[in-house]
């Protein structure tokens, strides 16, 4: 799956002569934590989080009394407070990749470029709905999680064998195991019983870690 099937579209962007109290309102309104910044050409050269106009909004101690001191955050534009150095995205990235640069940047979301345009941004909500469809959280059924001997086949056998028992399964997911030799495997499993799985997978497994109705 690529960024483009997970991305917000179209998202909320601010011009750089917005102030910090405009940004902070459009935010509260539209329930968001980070507003594209747009030059007046539509060009995208910085973005703005929530934490920024906080920041913008708690300066340091000062001389000012607080009248002045609200007058002049009252002015202060989103451009003085923008991160410039941007990290973007393309819409065609897998949406994995995206997660990877999130995390080693620690930053929670990424503007979606198209030819230099934007077209979207991609935050850790959106990898959080992912993540739920991934292993269908949504869906009613058993959640297995097995430790699967690491050679070619495996997982076909038992997806084999939960087809025979007349098994549908929802999600699939598998994940580095104890050591070279095997690997965690995650399903989840509609239109059978709990312990009927389990004996159904068991002779493939190292072990059953845990079968769990949801």
């Amino acid at each position: 799956m690529n960024v483009g099937h997970w991305m917000t579209k179209d998202p909320k962007t601010v011009g750089v002569d917005v102030t910090v109290p405009e940004a902070q309102a459009i935010m509260r309104r539209e329930k968001i934590h980070r507003l594209p910044v747009l030059d007046k050409a539509g060009r995208l050269v910085g973005i703005v989080t929530a934490s920024d106009l906080r920041h913008a909004s708690a300066p340091p101690a000062t001389t000012l009394d607080i009248y002045e001191l609200h007058y002049l955050i009252s002015k202060l534009k989103v451009e003085t407070v923008m991160t410039r150095k941007l990290v973007t995205v393309t819409e065609d990235m897998p949406v994995e990749e995206a997660a990877r640069i999130m995390d080693d940047n620690r930053i929670a979301g990424l503007p979606v470029l198209r030819d230099g345009a934007l077209v979207g941004i991609i935050t850790e909500s959106d990898l959080f709905r992912l993540f739920i469809e991934l292993f269908g959280t949504r869906h009613a059924g058993v959640r297995l999680t097995l430790l699967l001997p690491e050679k070619a086949g495996e997982l076909a056998a038992v997806a084999g064998a939960i087809a025979a028992i007349g098994g549908n399964i929802i999600s699939l997911a598998t994940f580095e195991g104890e050591d070279q030799t095997n690997h965690f495997c995650a399903l989840k499993v509609e239109g059978v019983p709990k312990d009927k799985l389990v004996a159904a997978v068991s002779p493939f497994a190292v072990r059953v870690e845990s079968a769990l109705e949801s």
